[in-house]
């Protein structure tokens, strides 16, 4: 069995938002649609303060309450773990962006672009009306993925089959890879470090797992 999985590397992150920035290009998502965002967030009492940047996106989680709650069947799991939506029976009932713990999900009613309503050249290449009055998220760039399959690729170690936001990330703080492959990134990055999962309490085994050694 394959199950892909991202390890952010919160010890490695420093708030550039170059993931963020790379998701936004490779998948056009419009203005104010992050797919892969990065939170900033402030700990301790001053003086003693210290500043965490903290990836996150779609958890791909192996019990997603958005697909428990889909009246459609839009949102399913495909057997290597990635989470997917189908725009064509997509209803829009935004369901599964209520149920989402994560709020990973967005609803886009109207085209929109980056500056005013011409696209750029990346936008209307890359444009996707079928995401317009459904639901959309992040997908681990499932497309890339399937690309570089198809090519003798391994996700995570080729970049031709790895997700843009990881590829991009000048820490090396972002790792995507098969967390069932005991020799992969992944795998050896949870077993040598303490890790966490957000909001593992809720019982959805997220695929997004956090390093962090807190100082």
């Amino acid at each position: 069995m394959t199950r892909y999985v991202m390890v952010a590397d919160l010890n490695r992150c420093v708030g550039c938002q170059t993931c963020t920035a790379a998701c936004r290009h490779t998948n056009a998502t419009p203005p104010g649609v992050q797919w892969r965002k990065v939170l900033d967030i402030e700990m301790g009492e001053y003086p003693n303060v210290d500043r965490l940047f903290m990836p996150v996106g779609c958890q791909h989680c192996s019990d997603p309450p958005c697909m428990e709650v889909c009246p459609s069947t839009a949102t399913g799991q495909r057997k290597d773990g990635i989470v997917t939506i189908d725009y064509d029976i997509c209803i829009g009932c935004s369901y599964c962006a209520v149920a989402c713990p994560y709020q990973a999900r967005y609803k886009v009613e109207e085209a929109r672009f980056a500056y005013g309503d011409t696209p750029t050249e990346n936008e209307a290449i890359r444009f996707d009306a079928g995401r317009i009055g459904v639901a959309q998220k992040c997908t681990f760039c499932a497309d890339r993925v399937d690309a570089g399959l198809a090519m003798g690729l391994t996700p995570g170690v080729d970049p031709d089959a790895t997700p843009a936001c990881a590829n991009a990330c000048i820490a090396n703080a972002l790792t995507f890879g098969d967390l069932e492959d005991p020799n992969s990134k992944v795998s050896e990055l949870l077993t040598e470090n303490t890790w966490f999962r957000m909001h593992e309490e809720l019982g959805t085994d997220p695929g997004f797992f956090y390093l962090w050694n807190e100082k």
